[in-house]
């Protein structure tokens, strides 16, 4: 439960969040990313260092010049958030099921009344 707990923790937060945003479209250097935030370097460089640590996003460095990071989103924390969701909307459609069908059987026997 520790990778979803620190997936929410991560996620929690609103600038971190629409990091994820920006990199649902594909991979996206740190300048383009504090650009598009309009937020400085520093702090977008805090923002990433809690995604990395939550293995939400991983870094690469261009082939070209090893100063250039580029981030992109790490599939395995974003499956385990859907196992988890499905878990509990099946929970939920179980409990509404079972609430329908008490509510049928209850209204059922008032009308026989």
């Amino acid at each position: 439960m520790t990778g979803l707990a620190d997936t929410f923790a991560a996620l929690a937060e609103p600038t971190r969040l629409r990091v994820v945003g920006l990199l649902q479209s594909g991979p996206c250097r740190a300048g383009e990313l504090a650009e598009a935030l309009e937020i400085s370097a520093p702090a977008l460089s805090r923002h990433l260092r809690v995604l990395r640590a939550s293995g939400l996003v991983e870094e690469q460095h261009d082939g070209a010049d090893a100063r250039v990071r580029v981030y992109r989103l790490c599939p395995r924390p974003f499956d385990e958030l859907r196992g988890w969701l499905d878990e509990v909307e099946a929970f939920w459609a179980d409990q509404l099921t079972s609430f329908k069908a008490h509510a049928e059987k209850t209204r059922g026997r008032k009308k026989k009344r």
